[in-house]
């Protein structure tokens, strides 16, 4: 238990915090320098890795930009492919879009039409959930073509916020 707790404790300490942005009040939690220390990485795959094991997903989808990086990690070691949930006007193929908002304003989501095929079940991984407002614009986008969420993981909760 000790041992997995210092894990932990890694993990935690690579993330730091950013007061005031992007707008004053907010706190933003920077995963930039957990993804720079190699050990804190590879602890923090490893922990989404062993945490989903037992889930039966087809694709693993991150929504950009640092989920992209845990998304594409993750399915590399799960032997999945990788949907991207990309920001508007990034996508050159036919796509849809999903509006949410955050705690500091609204955004928008596309995936393309056809990266997710009906009955796929999708683990959907990003850096931190604060509000769920992504999370459910995520959930909206797969489930309009068709598919099915599996499970969302992330490495950051912000539970004062949900």
């Amino acid at each position: 238990m000790a041992q997995k707790q210092t894990k932990l404790e890694k993990i935690r300490n690579c993330i730091r915090t950013i007061p005031d942005f992007p707008i004053p009040g907010i706190q933003f939690r920077d995963v930039t320098t957990l993804f720079k220390d190699a050990e804190g990485f590879r602890l923090t795959i490893d922990a989404m890795n062993d945490a989903v094991k037992d889930f039966e997903f087809d694709a693993v989808a991150g929504i950009e930009s640092r989920g992209f990086v845990l998304a594409g990690a993750l399915a590399y070691r799960q032997g999945k492919g990788c949907i991207l949930m990309r920001k508007p006007g990034k996508l050159p193929a036919e796509s849809i879009s999903e509006t949410y908002t955050l705690e500091y304003g609204t955004n928008t989501l596309e995936v393309h039409t056809d990266a997710i095929q009906p009955g796929q079940k999708i683990l959907v991984i990003d850096d931190l959930l604060a509000t769920g407002g992504t999370a459910l614009a995520v959930a909206k986008l797969v489930e309009r073509l068709g598919g099915e969420i599996a499970a969302f993981g992330f490495v950051v909760d912000l539970p004062a916020l949900n």
